[in-house]
């Protein structure tokens, strides 16, 4: 009802073709020493749940040329308001970049250099709780009963009993941690508050928010009101849900653009990684989870394969080069934006958080160089091919014996087929190509290595070595 007022607020136009890296800002680059905390942990340290260890958003800046060079057109920033830990998701004032991060000074320049190399910046919005430090929380710290923010959280008991061991028992709190109280968003004052600050980072620069669990906001209503107040300030901004279920509830005119594809995510490594998952029963997977999205809005959806919350990718996979490559491939070439989660392009690795957050290894001698060109390689597909962003999917073979599966990404005129083998011996694959309008003679040639393939009779057939990918393209 609220997009009534104005036109309506359609999927960022941008989202689609975009390739996202997330960055957790103290780990990534340190570009201004002046600002760092007391007690920093040296750079590359093994991460701790509490260590700083310098990132900040100058290092950002001062890495552009890096991420240039990768070829990723969007940021998606975890939390840099002011907080107490270096993960930064229990707030203590909105509206400031934390200290340890460097100034709005900062924020706009970092703003500024990324759109003018043609960059969007996305950032972490964590509205559902605070941290003890927030504004409201402390002044009921400090007045108990008779603060005037008595109704920004859902307290049962005064005194609060916010510090020390144990879960929250007197007030509402982020999966009961005593330092994360949860904010009542129905109260006014509360939702204005919200509102406010998603209007505010707008109107600075910023493209878009991803939305921290926004399912514990279980509130329609809130949400399309936040839809609005955004798209308000910028009709183009990219609103993301950290959603890891399939629920076509949290998108659309009344929510978010796109969703964390967390199961995608899972299906992936189903099938590439832990073998649980045959071609057509991911096949299968693929068709409930992409049926349950309008098409806009599963071209918006955030593909990844890691982030702050899981595994490294390259941990998971064992480190192995051909599972990995077959990973990133079948993200890159599948509906929707790829996000790709910082060192996870060299083959950083790290087991469940904090180990999935260590510092970014600045020395090249310890890069995986083949994996980072291949993901150089798929960006630069994407880039040149816009079946591959836009296109509708056809799958084309889900071969369970001979583990083989291919699908085609249409567009108009232009098609791109994805062949892979997902087994450990060479397979050969026949493909029919002929309403694909590959005719008889056609040649095709594979985007990764560039080797040719004929079309005979309507037929595309190829020898696939073990773990092989191709990207034909006609």
């Amino acid at each position: 009802m609220l997009e009534s007022r104005s036109r309506p607020m359609s999927v960022p136009s941008w989202v689609q073709d975009a390739v996202f890296y997330q960055i957790f800002p103290d780990r990534f680059a340190n570009g201004d020493p002046a600002n760092d905390p007391p007690g920093l942990q040296p750079w590359g340290s093994p991460p701790t749940t509490t260590g700083f260890q310098g990132g900040d958003l100058r290092g950002i800046v001062e890495r552009f040329d890096y991420l240039s060079d990768l070829g990723v057109t969007a940021l998606y920033l975890n939390p840099i308001f002011a907080a107490g830990s270096n993960h930064r998701y229990n707030t203590s004032d909105y509206h400031a970049i934390d200290d340890r991060l460097g100034t709005l000074a900062d924020f706009t320049r970092l703003i500024d250099q990324a759109h003018a190399r043609g960059l969007r910046v996305v950032l972490d919005g964590v509205f559902n709780h605070t941290g003890r430090g927030f504004f409201a929380f402390r002044d009921l710290l400090d007045r108990g009963q008779a603060s005037v923010c008595r109704d920004w959280y859902h307290v049962s008991q005064f005194p609060l009993d916010a510090f020390g061991d144990g879960p929250a028992e007197r007030y509402l709190a982020w999966w009961n941690f005593r330092s994360l109280p949860k904010l009542n968003t129905a109260h006014p004052p509360v939702r204005k508050y919200l509102l406010d600050t998603a209007r505010l980072w707008i109107e600075r620069g910023a493209d878009g928010w991803r939305l921290d669990v926004p399912n514990e906001i279980d509130d329609d209503v809130f949400w399309a009101e936040f839809r609005h107040t955004v798209k308000q300030a910028n009709p183009e901004a990219y609103l993301l849900g950290e959603i890891w279920t399939v629920d076509p509830r949290w998108v659309g005119p009344g929510a978010f653009d796109g969703l964390m594809n967390y199961p995608l995510r899972k299906s992936l490594l189903r099938l590439v990684v832990e073998g649980s998952l045959a071609p057509a029963g991911f096949q299968e997977e693929w068709e409930r989870q992409s049926g349950a999205y309008p098409a806009a809005n599963l071209l918006a959806q955030y593909n990844l394969l890691g982030s702050h919350d899981t595994e490294r990718v390259a941990t998971l996979a064992s480190q192995d080069a051909a599972s990995l490559r077959l990973l990133f491939c079948l993200q890159f070439l599948l509906p929707g934006a790829p996000g790709i989660y910082y060192g996870d392009e060299i083959g950083l690795t790290g087991g469940k958080d904090p180990e999935c957050r260590a510092a970014f290894p600045w020395d090249p001698a310890g890069w995986d160089a083949g994996q980072r060109r291949l993901l150089q390689r798929l960006i630069q597909l994407r880039k040149d091919r816009p079946e591959i962003r836009r296109g509708q999917l056809e799958f084309l073979v889900a071969d369970d014996d001979a583990r083989i599966l291919a699908f085609a990404r249409q567009l108009e005129a232009e098609t791109c087929l994805c062949v892979v083998n997902l087994s450990e011996a060479p397979q050969e694959a026949r493909l029919s190509v002929a309403d694909l309008g590959w005719g008889p003679g056609r040649e095709v040639r594979d985007g990764l290595s560039g080797r040719q393939s004929g079309v005979t009779e309507g037929i595309l057939a190829m020898t696939l070595e073990p773990s092989d990918c191709v990207v034909l393209l006609g």
